[in-house]
């Protein structure tokens, strides 16, 4: 893994980390530390953070708002 992918899951699960319990939030800073430091994360390591990232971030589509913004047609 690369370590703009590691950034992008450090990133994505900031928002969430009030939401981890606490073995998880443990984990969690120490991955963060080992991130600051510069360091890839080792397989077992980065699978627990996938794990992390599949349980709590949650990808919501964006709403379409164009129908908003369309002019009403009148009937004649």
């Amino acid at each position: 893994m690369s370590f703009r992918e590691q950034k992008n899951y450090f990133e994505k699960l900031k928002r969430y980390e009030r939401k981890f319990k606490r073995e998880e939030s443990e984990m969690y800073k120490m991955f963060v530390k080992r991130h600051k430091d510069d360091e890839d994360l080792d397989k077992l390591s980065l699978v627990k953070l996938k794990k992390l990232y599949e349980k709590y971030y949650v990808n919501r589509e964006k709403k379409s708002l164009d129908s908003l913004f369309k002019p009403k047609e009148e009937n004649s």
